[in-house]
């Protein structure tokens, strides 16, 4: 019995700091990084230091061009990338030790980033012609970007920014709508870097601007411990709630998410917290994955502070602020959240969970006593609210940030701590700067060939014109394109290539781009490669195929959503008001309400099969933006609202645990 007890407490314990690390490194490529000592370690962290360094004054003063911009910060990333992040990853490789030809390819990286702003003006005034040193300058710059793509982000985006780069040298081999001239090695080259249409295209710009410093921002978070008192806020407001852990997950992971743009961060973080209360509680390992993956893929879909990829949108969409961005997806974000909640709910009712014991929920006033760590964030907010440039909102917020430390001892940032958030940032800035570039040469190839609006045409043409089947083909590219890529790369491939053809179907561009904006994220928890998923089991000690099942099941609402907003633009507050505005959300939520409980198995008492099935229904007919299948959809929500009272079944044998 003292085995077995010892058994479960080791498998609900929390992880400790260094379980966390080895958990992010099998995971996420952005951890896999060298722990350098002596010497080298300072090398690494004056540079990471020197970085953000670079980034504030050009933030500060806007006075740098900006291809001599975007070319230093490329250096500083690549050179970076290449001091920290291995090449392989060997079971016995010395972490602390950096390979000749590493020191080699950081050496060249440093060449690369140095060569335009050693050689603007004459690049200006002979455009259009390529020296001879331009050429092998830009062919090595390509082949460092992939090269340090493949290293911090993955080898998927490399393999699509490759066969892209393969399309524009063959065109002319390629069949039907997709042949075109196909481009020589040397105007390649010159496309892809010294035009501003590749490498140096907008991706690159909006990680050297916008992305870094909300990056630095959150780096200055983590270091007033507003991650754990993200946790404890949860807890104190969700904790006594039925199933009370896993909607302190929901609650904590929506909030954990405005300062981690990485939704297998999120996982690792806030998941070695929520997780083992879960379990401890009577939640089954697979399902408190699933709880805590879901909602940590969702903290990039909430404002005001949603992952990378929405900076890119406001350069994408163009005559659109963040701020209308961010005000645009509150309410997806939220009726997603709400819908991870409802069925969290149905399922602590089903199998009969309680909330936890008072022991382990702090008091209110005692966290309250803390809530000025919100400021930063509701700062963010009103600075954008204001009409603020979303660089100057950062650096404010990160200026306010540090001020609001040192209110208390625990919390404050001293010198030491400013430098290592300077550190902290920059580092993990360096995965998106790497993976904005390569996906600026996508982007580069699409705009030279004109393949995004053949592309376009052609998913259009497949589906006959008809909007559900180009919404659902655009959907299942862009959770194929998002496994295992970033959001950020994920985005401009789909926003280059798919949106384009909602567009032409007349989607307002907004709606657009939020569709595949979203579908990208939740590849992060679709099988078979749910990476979030596959870290929380990780966590959990589920198995990672069921985690992964039981995060899509419980995040349900992700896949629904986006056609929501879609067909009801009100939805994102494009051409309403306040009265179509109520009437969509409260449908919305009654729907999830339904499919939730035909998700599940369980309402006010358990749920008939053919019960399931009309509430499957009743919540597809509300969350369809239409009158008619509203008003239909209410009448069926009542008829089975009223079954579930006046048909109560009182047989204990029908109320037992099942398992899911």
């Amino acid at each position: 019995m003292d085995k077995m007890n010892d058994q479960s407490a080791e498998e609900n314990r929390q992880l400790t700091e260094k379980e966390q690390k080895e958990l992010l490194a099998k995971y996420d490529p952005e951890a896999r990084t060298r722990e350098y000592k002596g010497i080298m370690n300072w090398i690494v962290f004056i540079g990471l230091v020197a970085f953000s360094v670079f980034q504030i004054y050009a933030a500060i003063t806007q006075s740098i061009p900006r291809q001599t911009l975007l070319s230093i910060h490329l250096g500083f990333a690549l050179t970076l990338v290449f001091l920290l992040f291995p090449a392989i990853k060997k079971p016995k490789q010395k972490k602390n030790k950096l390979p000749w030809y590493d020191a080699l390819l950081a050496l060249m990286s440093i060449w690369v980033g140095s060569y335009y702003p050693l050689n603007e003006e004459r690049i200006v005034n002979t455009i259009g012609t390529i020296t001879p040193m331009d050429f092998w300058t830009g062919l090595f710059a390509i082949l460092l970007v992939l090269e340090a793509t493949r290293r911090a982000v993955g080898l998927p985006i490399t393999v699509i920014a490759s066969l892209f780069l393969a399309y524009a040298y063959f065109g002319q081999y390629m069949p039907g709508f997709l042949r075109h001239r196909g481009l020589d090695l040397e105007n390649l080259v010159n496309t892809m870097f010294i035009s501003s249409e590749g490498i140096f295209g907008t991706p690159l710009y909006v990680s050297a601007t916008f992305i870094f410093l909300f990056l630095l921002f959150g780096a200055f978070l983590v270091k007033t411990g507003i991650g754990q008192y993200f946790n404890d806020l949860a807890v104190a407001f969700a904790g006594k709630r039925v199933g009370g852990p896993a909607k302190v997950a929901i609650f904590s992971s929506a909030l954990q998410g405005t300062i981690s743009g990485s939704s297998v961060a999120n996982v690792v973080t806030s998941g070695s917290f929520t997780i083992p209360m879960m379990k401890r509680l009577g939640y089954r390992k697979e399902f408190a994955g699933g709880v805590e993956a879901a909602a940590s893929t969702g903290g990039q879909l909430m404002p005001p502070i949603m992952g990378a990829a929405a900076f890119l949108m406001v350069e994408f969409i163009g005559g659109v602020t963040y701020w209308e961005i961010a005000k645009a997806a509150t309410i997806p974000a939220l009726l997603y959240f709400a819908g991870i909640w409802i069925i969290t709910h149905f399922e602590a009712k089903r199998i009969g969970l309680t909330g936890l014991p008072d022991k382990d929920i702090p008091k209110k006033s005692v966290v309250l006593k803390k809530i000025y760590l919100l400021t930063p964030i509701i700062a963010v907010v009103f600075l954008l609210l204001d009409g603020n440039s979303i660089i100057r909102a950062a650096l404010y917020s990160i200026v306010i940030t540090i001020l609001v430390s040192l209110i208390r001892k625990d919390t404050r940032i001293n010198i030491k701590k400013f430098i290592e958030g300077l550190a902290d940032g920059a580092q993990t800035a360096l995965s998106v700067a790497v993976a904005t570039a390569c996906a600026g040469l996508i982007v580069g190839v699409v705009t030279r060939t004109g393949l995004g609006l053949k592309l376009a045409n052609g998913l259009v043409d497949l589906s006959g014109g008809i909007l559900l089947l180009t919404l659902f083909f655009t959907m299942i590219a862009a959770i194929i394109l998002g496994m295992g890529s970033p959001t950020t790369a994920n985005y401009v491939i789909t926003a280059t290539i798919a949106a384009p053809a909602l567009i032409l179907l007349d989607v307002p561009p907004l709606a657009a781009h939020l569709f595949v904006f979203y579908f990208g994220i939740v590849a992060d928890i679709t099988p078979p490669v749910a990476l979030a998923a596959f870290a929380a089991a990780g966590v959990s000690g589920g198995e990672p195929i069921r985690t992964g099942v039981n995060a899509a099941k419980l995040a349900i609402g992700a896949f629904i959503i986006p056609y929501m907003f879609v067909l009801s633009p009100q939805l994102l507050l494009i051409d309403t008001n306040a009265v179509e505005i109520s009437i969509s959300v409260i449908t919305a939520l009654a729907g999830m309400t339904a499919i939730g409980a035909a998700v599940i198995g369980y309402w006010y008492r358990p749920v008939h099969p053919v019960e399931r099935l009309l509430a499957a229904a009743a919540g597809l007919m509300l969350v369809y933006p239409e009158g008619i299948t509203d008003i239909l959809g209410a009448v069926l929500f009542i008829a089975l609202l009223v079954l579930q009272f006046v048909w109560k079944r009182n047989d204990p044998k029908k109320v037992q645990t099942v398992q899911a």
